[in-house]
């Protein structure tokens, strides 16, 4: 099995919206994907797609199994956690492990008591006394902790402070990740997962607009800013913005190469993405 994932034309519409439109993209073992949009892009809709938790047109395939037809076993070798997800409130974090240790096949009760040890969240407290950063990171260790082939994360540090965040992120590459591991992270909050994706995929009203290795990103675009009254004379920049050092124009090398005479910069991850979501938007130019 040469991929983790392979989608062709998938497409699920709601009755009064667009879900996800024509979607083909192939996911390959190790591989950390951002899956980055606005808010109703589409990218929950993908992961439910993905789980077999809503059924969609076009040829979908999650470790070679149909996600409609074999969702019970592809369950078993994938871990998900919504930003909706929740805990009992009245559970204790030692019963929480052993629950799932009863219920999993592929639970490692160990490796989740010495991940919850390099915590702050307490053994024997129970849910409803945890603040929600420790909530998360608990759903994390079980999560974790499960020997699952990919790991789907929809929004998971929703809500939680930087501190949290950063955390979170810095346990799921010590404690989960390796070549043999995949993980796809939905977000919108594009800044605090830059350090640690191989891949993004940029989703916008239920479409593809950018997919693209992180590394290529840096050979693709580039930036620079220039005085307010020579911006005008330079109109292959996919987006230009007013400050007060002048206009800063953003480049895509696939459309068009940037003046020689110019001096360049690597764009931030945030500004490609809101430079290709929104590539019609006042300030802007396609």
């Amino acid at each position: 099995m040469n991929n983790i994932i392979s989608c062709r034309n998938v497409s699920k519409h709601y009755k009064n919206k667009r879900g996800i439109h024509k979607l083909n993209f192939d996911v390959k073992p190790g591989e950390i994907i951002g899956l980055i949009g606005p808010n109703g892009a589409g990218k929950t809709t993908l992961m439910k797609v993905l789980l077999g938790l809503a059924q969609a047109q076009g040829s979908i395939e999650v470790l070679g199994m149909s996600p409609v037809q074999q969702r019970t076993e592809i369950l078993n070798q994938v871990s998900f956690i919504a930003d909706t997800a929740i805990l009992p409130k009245w559970i204790t974090a030692e019963q929480s492990i052993a629950f799932v240790a009863g219920t999993h096949p592929k639970f490692d009760i160990n490796k989740a008591r010495l991940m919850l040890e390099k915590t702050d969240v307490p053994f024997d407290a129970k849910v409803s006394q945890l603040s929600k950063g420790m909530i998360t990171q608990l759903h994390l260790i079980l999560i974790m902790a499960i020997d699952s082939k990919l790991l789907i994360l929809d929004e998971p540090t929703l809500g939680l402070d930087i501190l949290y965040r950063k955390s979170f992120y810095q346990q799921l590459l010590n404690d989960y990740f390796d070549q043999d591991k995949t993980i796809i992270i939905t977000t919108h909050q594009v800044e605090e997962i830059e350090h640690i994706l191989t891949r993004v995929v940029f989703l916008a009203r239920g479409e593809i607009v950018l997919d693209e290795q992180i590394e290529r990103l840096q050979q693709r675009f580039s930036e620079a800013t220039v005085p307010h009254d020579q911006a005008a004379a330079i109109d292959n920049a996919i987006q230009r913005s007013k400050g007060l050092a002048g206009t800063t124009l953003l480049f895509d090398h696939s459309v068009c190469e940037p003046p020689r005479s110019l001096p360049t910069t690597t764009p931030s991850l945030s500004d490609i993405f809101v430079a290709t979501v929104t590539p019609n938007a006042e300030g802007t130019k396609a």
